[in-house]
């Protein structure tokens, strides 16, 4: 028998606390690696090599922006439905 994956909203209080904190941390590590890449684009552009080394940075940085965007609004809002935040 396999386990079906909570929705946000059937968490309990402290399960709720805890996915805030994970996303924080995440969000945390992504902010790292778009600065990581952002130097990489900038290191490219400056040295003129453009082609795939220009462009892949680019790609990643904004796959990291749009994931990291997708749970934070709902937790937030669950937060402070529930008077957590």
């Amino acid at each position: 028998m396999e386990a079906t994956p909570k929705t946000l909203s059937e968490l309990t209080d402290q399960e709720l606390l805890a996915e805030a904190k994970k996303l924080k941390t995440a969000a945390i590590i992504n902010a790292v690696f778009i600065g990581f890449l952002v130097g990489i684009l900038l290191f490219s552009v400056l040295s003129n090599a453009y082609g795939l080394v220009t462009l892949l940075p680019l790609f990643l940085a904004y796959k990291l922006m749009k994931n990291s965007k997708y749970n934070t609004k709902e937790v937030d809002v669950l937060l402070k439905e529930r008077g957590l935040r």
